[in-house]
Formats: structure tokens, sequence, C-alpha cells
């Protein structure tokens, strides 16, 4: 038997990069997958791609209606959640004297704001037993120049996996968090850039997207991990740069 057979799993900015490795690695598991994103044409790439137990929703993690469609869709198709990935995210830098309110708005909208209704309007329709993923990053482990609201959104992420913990503990329902660093996926346009920026991990690559998914698919399974925010950085954060 496949190790998330029937389980119903759903995912935000689930159509590209980390999000959608985390959706085939649970489909190929044997999951019931929805994948939620803003992108019609990639959503429909990915139900094409998968084919079978997949279900795409579109919409916007800020706009709450959409989230609202998202689980209705949900729970009109396969009843409650057993596993939700909050994914949906964007990353952008400019350092402290560029930021404006534009700027500052859609990061924090989308990564926190985002992330944080994602998980709200999920509560009612999720199983006692379930498991919440948020998607964190390295950045808030650490002063990045240049990302000092991507970090700060990310930050309150980490925080909210144990929030959300405390919260929804005495029902059953675990949160975590990941981290990841630098990670091979499509925001990378420039390809050259993968070559330079893995000089600065200890372990000299980036991490595949797949590896990102198996750590979701981790907590995801062992019930015993509570309100944690797993770095998978390569060593970036915790080792010392004359130790690498």
């Amino acid at each position: 038997m496949k190790s998330f057979e029937n389980k119903v799993v759903v995912i935000t900015g689930g159509n590209s990069g980390i999000g959608k490795a985390i959706a085939k690695s649970f489909y190929v598991q044997g999951a019931k997958i929805v994948v939620f994103g803003r992108d019609q044409s990639k959503l429909q790439s990915v139900a094409t791609e998968f084919s079978g137990n997949i279900t795409t929703v579109q919409g916007d993690v800020t706009k709450l209606s959409d989230l609202d469609k998202l689980y209705k869709t949900v729970n009109d198709i396969h009843g409650k959640v057993d596993i939700l990935v909050a994914n949906a995210g964007i990353a952008g830098g400019q350092i402290i004297d560029e930021v404006d309110e534009h700027h500052f708005d859609e990061i924090m909208n989308i990564n926190l704001k985002g992330a944080y209704f994602t998980v709200q309007k999920a509560v009612p329709f999720l199983k006692s037993n379930a498991s919440v993923v948020m998607i964190s990053s390295m950045a808030c482990h650490g002063g990045w120049k240049g990302l000092s609201v991507y970090s700060a959104a990310k930050a309150a992420i980490s925080v909210l996996a144990k929030s959300f913990s405390a919260d929804l503990i005495n029902r059953g329902i675990r949160v975590n968090s990941i981290s990841p660093g630098f990670t091979d996926t499509p925001i990378f346009t420039d390809k050259n850039v993968i070559p330079v920026a893995s000089e600065l991990v200890p372990i000299k690559r980036f991490a595949t997207p797949e590896e990102i998914a198996d750590a979701a698919m981790f907590l995801s399974s062992n019930q015993y991990i509570v309100g944690i925010d797993l770095l998978i950085d390569g060593g970036v954060s915790t080792l010392r740069p004359e130790f690498r």
C-alpha cells in the first residue's frame, strides 16, 4: 500500500517549483491532490501531467473569497483535509532605502497574509489528526542584504507554525514549517546564478525541489513532530564560513 493512499492533500502554489514537487510526491504515494494557484495555464499543465487524483482550483491566497472557494471545492469533492501545505509565496529583494509601500504590501500580503488565512480558513475542514506544513525560508535565519521585507514575512511563517500549533494541538492538528535554502526552481531564471550561489553552500549545490518535498512528507507522516521549523539549507545557516 502506498504511504498516503487516499489522503486528501491541499497545496497552495502547487503549480510550479517546490509546490509542484510536493504535489507530485504525494500523488505518487496515492494521495488525492488539490492544487491551488493563480495561473490557470500552469494549473492546466499540472492537471494534464498528473491526471487522475488531482483537482485544480484557480485563485489568489490574498483574496479570502478565493480561499473560501478552494475549501468549498475540496469539501464538495473529497470531504475533510488530511494534509495542508501552505506553500504559495513570492520572492523579491530591495535594500531598506529602496523599499516602497507597494513592495512591502505585495510581499507581506502574499507571503504572510495569504499563508495566515490559508490555514485559518482551512481549520473547519481539517481532520482531527491533520498535518499542516508551512513553507518559510532560510532567509529568516540570518541577515541577508536586500531581503528585509521578505525575511520578516518568512520569519512570521516560522513563528506562526508554533503559534498555530498551540491553538490547534487540542484538536489533534499538528503544524510545522520548513525553511528551504537555495533550491533549483524556476525562480532562478538565470541558470548562471546557480553555480555561483552554490559556492555559498557548504555542500556546494542547490537543493532539488524533491528534497524539500521529502521533508514535507516526513513532517506529515510523523505524528510526534509539532511546532518545529525544519531548516534545509545545506548548512548555510548553521556552519560558520571559516568551517566551510
